[in-house]
């Protein structure tokens, strides 16, 4: 077994392969005491005590301060909580006010539609002539002007794991005279990050798929140190206030991080997450990438020679990919459904794609090896034309 294999730590069910953390994480088995003492001894203990007694109040930049050590930034440049969807808000509202006369905001055609949509909503409330420019992903770098003000792009590819080349992306950015926020959501806690090196301005991500923080669990937001100054946040919430608790109705933002901080930390939620980071603490990323790449490369391997009715829709290339490895079908969603009714869960993407998430912490060579046998199975006999695999449930 790998040296990262660390399956021993989670609770997944006896005798099922998951390989759908790039959607949500597994929990540790630690965080039932994690949570119980957080809900009876800490809440029901100490009550509303538990914000000094217990240091809630902290938790948004603590557990930041993990994220940072993840996805290789400098302590105090990350604060965690909210949505990802408020924190992507937070950093292109914060991105676009550094370049003032530039008006395009640049994004790849097929980025997550919520990063997309928020995109679109801020620009048309800026009643202004600002606009949003989705192009292919092959075309970021050519349509770069002196016209792009910032560029929102994921790393990886909810769809396909194709995963953009960070370091270039945002030297060409750079070079430009342009800002660039990196959606880290599928690729922190998967690849190997150092936003310190690339020295992008944002970065923002989720805590529930790869880095197993549970169903919600707070999002992050990354500023660049030397911007935290300078920056100021749009969506102002009470705890981004330099002394909240004055109670002052003029909004005065905080000097450090918490700036980028919105509404009341959850508690319970970010208790379990910063348990969940812990896994990360002594992990060799460059290690955990071989091993994704290894159980990747013998999945795609071992499908293209039994499974031809698939075809692969991410990067064959390596080191164009995420942690994730994705196939099309026209009746894919049925095909996914035919593989959780054998204990075997990865999920569906519309129009047609099934991906599997590859998370060597708890999937090993043998779950990969299982998985195409039931996979072929499953396609030669046709087991997938079931009425009960046909009707989509609302959550694919």
């Amino acid at each position: 077994m790998s040296a990262v294999y660390r399956k021993s730590l989670f609770n997944i069910p006896l005798g099922m392969i998951y390989l759908d953390g790039n959607s949500l994480g597994p929990p540790l088995k630690e965080i039932e005491s994690i949570s119980e003492n957080v809900i009876v001894k800490e809440w029901g203990g100490k009550l509303i005590k538990g914000w000094n007694e217990s240091n809630w109040m902290e938790q948004p930049l603590s557990v930041g301060n993990k994220i940072a050590n993840i996805i290789g930034g400098d302590k105090g440049s990350i604060v965690a909580g909210d949505t990802l969807s408020i924190k992507t808000y937070q950093a292109l509202a914060a991105a676009i006010h550094l370049k003032p006369k530039r008006n395009i905001i640049l994004t790849d055609i097929d980025n997550f539609p919520s990063d997309i949509y928020i995109a679109e909503g801020l620009v048309d409330s800026f009643n202004s002539n600002f606009e949003l420019k989705k192009v292919k992903k092959n075309d970021i770098i050519s349509s770069l002007n002196e016209q792009v003000n910032t560029v929102l792009l994921t790393h990886v590819n909810y769809r396909t794991g194709a995963m953009f080349d960070m370091e270039n992306i945002t030297n060409k950015v750079h070079e430009n005279g342009s800002t660039i926020i990196w959606d880290l959501a599928h690729s922190a806690g998967a690849v190997p990050l150092d936003l310190k090196a690339i020295n992008c301005e944002f970065a923002v991500g989720c805590t529930y798929k790869f880095l197993n923080g549970g169903p919600g669990s707070p999002a992050f937001i990354y500023v660049r140190p030397d911007l935290i100054k300078k920056c100021y946040p749009i969506l102002r919430g009470w705890l981004g206030h330099k002394a909240p608790f004055d109670f002052n109705n003029t909004f005065e933002k905080s000097t450090s991080i918490e700036m980028m901080r919105v509404g009341t930390p959850s508690v319970i939620q970010s208790s379990i997450l910063e348990k969940s980071l812990d896994v990360f603490r002594d992990l060799d990323f460059h290690e955990l990438r071989e091993e994704s790449i290894k159980l990747s490369d013998l999945f795609i391997n071992m499908v293209e020679r039994t499974c031809s009715d698939l075809h692969l829709e991410s990067p064959l290339n390596s080191s164009e990919r995420g942690s994730q490895v994705s196939f099309s079908h026209p009746f894919s969603y049925a095909i996914m459904q035919a593989l959780i009714d054998r204990n075997i869960v990865g999920d569906f993407r519309a129009p047609n794609i099934i991906r599997f998430g590859i998370t060597p912490l708890y999937v090993s060579e043998e779950d990969i090896i299982q998985t195409v046998k039931v996979l072929e199975e499953i396609l030669s006999n046709r087991l997938w034309d079931n009425p009960t695999y046909l009707n989509r449930k609302k959550v694919t």
